[in-house]
């Protein structure tokens, strides 16, 4: 079953021609195909060979560099790290990284990040912009695409807040010992 707007959302990768920037503020995602990923990471094994959709999202980040594009994701990340969290920083993103994604973490104890909802959303050429729909465990439930300038304009400035208060992928594991040991080889 296709989910409602993500067809449109899908298109957006294809098309957008400077940015694309996602922030992600929930500490778990369900329903993704990754469960028997996460099921190997929680048991201690090897990291499996990338699925089909993992090559293909990989190979589009690489193209996206080579074209000039940027790709750009911010994470809303409290600590200590919820058990999906932990998968998805080495696993997930460790490779993701490598293939020229730009990734930042905003590491929060106790007090929300300034200027950042509570709500995920996709930014494309600071123009087009697409709310992700989760319910209360995590589960996308599908794309809204928002055409109202005001919104647009808001999101933009959530983007540039997100970006400044977050930190790169790599100098946040460089604090999490624990999670380093489980990035996949070469990371």
């Amino acid at each position: 079953m296709t989910l409602p707007g993500v067809a449109e959302l899908r298109e957006q990768f294809l098309v957008f021609r400077y940015s694309a920037f996602r922030l992600e503020t929930l500490q778990l995602y369900a329903g993704g195909g990754e469960d028997q990923a996460q099921a190997a990471f929680h048991r201690g094994d090897l990291v499996p060979p990338p699925s089909p959709r993992q090559d293909q999202w990989m190979a589009m980040l690489r193209e996206h560099v080579k074209a000039g594009r940027t790709q750009q994701r911010v994470h809303v990340v409290t600590e200590p790290v919820s058990d999906y969290l932990a998968f998805e920083l080495t696993w997930q993103y460790g490779p993701h990284t490598t293939a020229g994604e730009d990734i930042r973490i905003i590491s929060i104890t106790d007090v929300w990040p300034v200027d950042v909802p509570r709500k995920d959303f996709w930014l494309f050429d600071s123009q087009q912009l697409f709310d992700l729909v989760y319910d209360g465990a995590g589960n996308w439930l599908g794309v809204e695409h928002i055409n109202d300038l005001a919104e647009i304009v808001h999101a933009c400035f959530v983007r540039d807040a997100a970006l400044h208060q977050a930190m790169p992928w790599a100098d946040y594991m460089a604090t999490k010992p624990e999670l380093r040991k489980r990035l996949p080889k070469g990371e």
